[in-house]
């Protein structure tokens, strides 16, 4: 019994108290410790909640910030592109404008140049450089010259389309990078923690090389915008240019033709009473022919009247000479000679007189012919110069005129 109580495996009743408070005082203190780490954590875990939640309120205020920026953009772009599309359409009927006007062009421009030919075919004295050539030279002048400016003026217009297209490509392709842009950020915005489908992604804080600066972002759409703007100012110029152009342009070539028209005009007017002169004078000459001519018969009648008495009396002198020796007697019948003598003496220097009188009226025979030949050649010349005359007037008045009446210059 001794020995059981001297046994040195068993524990003092102290120890065991003491152990029993150590194990209490052990756990008391594990148990604090371990409420200070669930209240650490706790707060810790609300602290990140708050942390977190104020995170992502900044991240959704500034994701529909973001939105709204990129809507701005959105709707500054598309009013720019709805501007350019329409400057472009409307660059469009002024380049058909342009097109017509050049064609229309051509024809004046051809009816002129076939009125310089024609003309060409003028003869003589006609074949004159006029003031219609002038003219017509001035008119075609003028035709190349406006055909040569509208060409440029096409070939600008052109370029201003090509140009504004290409302001349109770039507007296009910017807005439809924000759509997509926009559609991402709709789609960012609608998630939310209880999102279904959302995960880890392990590639989504690499930031790859094609970033930009927001600056460069704002930038680039912006220089979209200002060229859009410059090419929708010059087209707005091009047109006040072309509605200009297209306006003097026809009021030039519908006050050459005009002017044209009344040298042609004028110049028929003058040919005309040229010809009718002619024709007068021609009148006349034919007049003075047949005058002539009714002359000259009376003058050769009046030779040949002459003729008759002047024979017969040197017949009857040249018998009265011839008479028998008796027959010379100077008797009653002799003073009856005698007189007759007289009288042929006299009538001997009628008849001289009347020789002279033949010689006046011979070289007046020869005068009138001369004269004649010369009304004749007269004749000739102005019966020529009528038919140049006539050439003319069908050269001007029914080619030309007539041809020219195709001509209506319109406004384009």
């Amino acid at each position: 019994m001794a020995r059981l109580l001297q046994d040195t495996s068993k524990f003092h009743p102290s120890e065991w108290h003491t152990a029993n408070r150590m194990q209490r005082a052990s756990t008391e203190s594990q148990k604090s410790r371990s409420e200070c780490v669930v209240a650490e954590s706790w707060r810790l875990v609300d602290e990140i909640e708050k942390t977190t939640q104020k995170t992502q309120s900044d991240v959704n205020k500034k994701i529909e910030q973001r939105r709204e920026e990129i809507k701005f953009w959105k709707q500054e772009l598309d009013n720019k592109l709805e501007q350019i599309v329409h400057e472009t359409e409307v660059l469009l009927t002024f380049k058909k404008r342009l097109e017509r006007a050049l064609e229309s062009c051509k024809e004046p421009l051809v009816v002129a140049q076939k009125c310089l030919l024609y003309r060409q075919r003028r003869v003589g004295i006609d074949l004159v450089h006029d003031e219609v050539e002038q003219e017509l030279l001035k008119e075609a002048e003028v035709l190349q010259g406006i055909i040569a400016l509208l060409g440029r003026t096409l070939e600008q217009t052109n370029e201003q389309i090509r140009r504004n297209r290409s302001a349109k490509y770039n507007l296009e392709m910017d807005l439809k990078d924000k759509f997509t842009a926009l559609t991402i950020d709709d789609y960012c915005a609608s998630l939310t923690n209880d999102t279904p489908h959302i995960v880890y992604a392990d590639n989504a804080m690499k930031l790859e090389g094609n970033f930009v600066s927001p600056e460069d972002w704002i930038d680039f759409s912006n220089i979209n915008v200002e060229k859009a703007d410059k090419q929708r100012n010059n087209s707005l110029a091009l047109k006040a240019l072309i509605d200009s152009i297209l306006s003097q342009t026809a009021n030039d070539m519908r006050k050459q033709c005009e002017m044209v028209n009344i040298a042609f005009r004028n110049r028929v007017k003058e040919v005309k009473d040229a010809k009718h002169k002619l024709e007068t004078f021609l009148a006349m000459v034919m007049d003075e022919i047949a005058s002539q001519e009714r002359n000259i018969a009376a003058l050769k009648k009046a030779i040949a009247d002459k003729e008759g008495p002047v024979k017969v009396a040197q017949t009857r002198l040249d018998a009265r000479n011839h008479r028998p020796n008796v027959e010379l007697c100077y008797d009653t019948v002799h003073c009856s000679l005698m007189n007759e003598v007289q009288e042929i003496t006299k009538n001997i220097q009628r008849q001289v007189e009347m020789m002279q009188e033949e010689n006046l009226l011979k070289d007046a025979l020869a005068q009138a012919e001369t004269e004649l030949k010369r009304l004749s050649c007269r004749q000739l010349s102005l019966e020529e110069e009528i038919k140049v005359k006539e050439n003319t007037l069908y050269i001007d008045e029914v080619l030309c005129m007539q041809m020219r009446e195709s001509v209506y210059i319109n406004n384009y």
